[in-house]
């Protein structure tokens, strides 16, 4: 109906000069990533066990609001790269210029941002690299580190949808969906943090990163969390999912049926089918080829365990998708949003009564390639100072029992909070 320019703006921090270049080279083993972050309020990560991507200093940014935002980021994103004068010595994903990437789950919430790092260190398969933007033979970017900060002393207080408005809110949607107004919604609750001073970002990263090692741990312009949800890997011609959705939680550590218990489960097996089917959906029309598993795995983490589907396949060679385009097809997803898909998103916004920000939405990297990764923004706290606000939340179907999806997001908020507070 308007075009991306009519939602979206612009804005570019610091542009760059004439004659500046952008390098990578490889490097030695750097290490944990993580630790080679120096303590700046933005630090930038996506990083699994050992492999990923960390950045810090900011070169340029974008931001933009509306539906159009994630086609106007890439076009911001094409033109920045266009004219840059590369000196690329790895030539692989994540090599090059790259841009930290962080959308908001609401077409109408501002927030979503492209951030450009003066310095990027990756490691993949066992190569390792730095990129520096620089200018002439001005110095380098890398900074020392200091040491990282623990949280201190915490206070927790309501968000701006408490546990018992939350509660209410999933009773309602059990009722509409009985009633056959809907399939299902992914309904989402705050908890806000309050520090003695401002929280540093690397000790609540490294803390996720150390709990989590199979998730990707993220940070990017003050949004940090942990996320084993995979919305879209782009390389060359090849694109991957991985969509959770059914969830159960151990009572202890030694309760080794959950998984048994999640795949008889009728109501988790229906709700992670539509996450699928509707993933499915929205990739099939750009692809040449797509795998769909018949039937889910299951990926056990430190608190819960998920219904898991991974699911590959081969864009159009005449016209592969970018990442940021194929970003702008899938979300959000029914595992955060629902189905049908506007139904959801409705009732979403009419029962929680709060902006999500970028809770539940894409976030990841995209390099000039337009390869790249982008995760959902799950088990994160938006940081500010010295406060974080927490989110969790939960698939709601028909069958689903208002108490147990309380209990639920409740164990999914822990993953943040014994970070925060350095928790076993």
């Amino acid at each position: 109906m308007c075009a991306a320019a009519s939602y979206a703006r612009t804005v570019t921090i610091a542009p760059l000069p004439t004659g500046v270049r952008v390098r990578t080279r490889p490097v030695d083993d750097p290490g944990r990533l993580l630790d080679l972050l120096p303590d700046d309020r933005n630090p930038m990560s996506w990083v699994r066990g050992t492999d990923g991507l960390v950045g810090w200093g900011e070169v340029a940014r974008w931001t933009g609001t509306g539906p159009g935002r994630f086609a106007a980021a890439d076009a911001w994103w094409r033109d920045f790269v266009a004219g840059m004068d590369v000196r690329d010595e790895v030539d692989a994903p994540g090599t090059g210029p790259v841009a930290f990437a962080s959308f908001t789950f609401s077409d109408d919430s501002p927030g979503s941002v492209l951030v450009v790092p003066r310095v990027v260190v990756g490691r993949h398969s066992g190569r390792a690299w730095i990129t520096e933007f620089a200018r002439g033979d001005g110095p380098s970017a890398v900074r020392s580190v200091s040491p990282v900060r623990p949280s201190g002393t915490l206070r927790y207080c309501d968000g701006r949808l408490p546990v018992a408005r939350y509660r209410t809110a999933v009773a309602e949607a059990v009722r509409r969906m009985q009633a056959g107004e809907l399939d299902k919604a992914a309904l989402a609750h705050d908890l806000v943090v309050v520090g003695e001073d401002r929280f540093d970002p690397r000790y609540l990263l490294g803390g996720l990163a150390e709990r989590y090692p199979t998730c990707w741990s993220f940070a990017v312009d003050g949004l940090v969390g942990a996320t084993p949800e995979l919305l879209i890997r782009r390389t060359g011609e090849v694109v991957e999912s991985r969509v959770l959705a059914g969830t159960m939680w151990a009572v202890d550590a030694a309760d080794g049926g959950v998984p048994g218990r999640l795949m008889a489960s009728g109501k988790d097996r229906r709700e992670h089918a539509m996450a699928v089917d509707s993933l499915a959906a929205a990739l099939e029309p750009l692809c040449a080829a797509l795998d769909v598993p018949a039937t889910p795995g299951v990926l056990a983490l430190h608190n819960v365990t998920h219904l898991a589907s991974d699911v590959h396949g081969r864009l159009d060679p005449v016209d592969p998708a970018s990442l940021l385009r194929l970003a702008e097809a899938v979300p959000p997803p029914a595992a955060v949003g629902g189905t049908p898909r506007k139904s959801a998103i409705d009732l979403i916004t009419e029962l929680e009564r709060m902006d999500r920000g970028r809770y539940a939405g894409p976030v990841g990297w995209v390099d000039a390639r337009g390869d790249g990764e982008l995760g959902i923004a799950l088990r994160c706290a938006q940081l500010d100072g010295p406060s974080a606000r927490l989110f969790a939340g939960c698939g709601i179907v028909a069958d689903s029992d208002p108490d147990t999806e309380v209990r639920e997001a409740a164990a999914k908020l822990v993953a943040v909070r014994d970070a925060l507070e350095g928790a076993g």
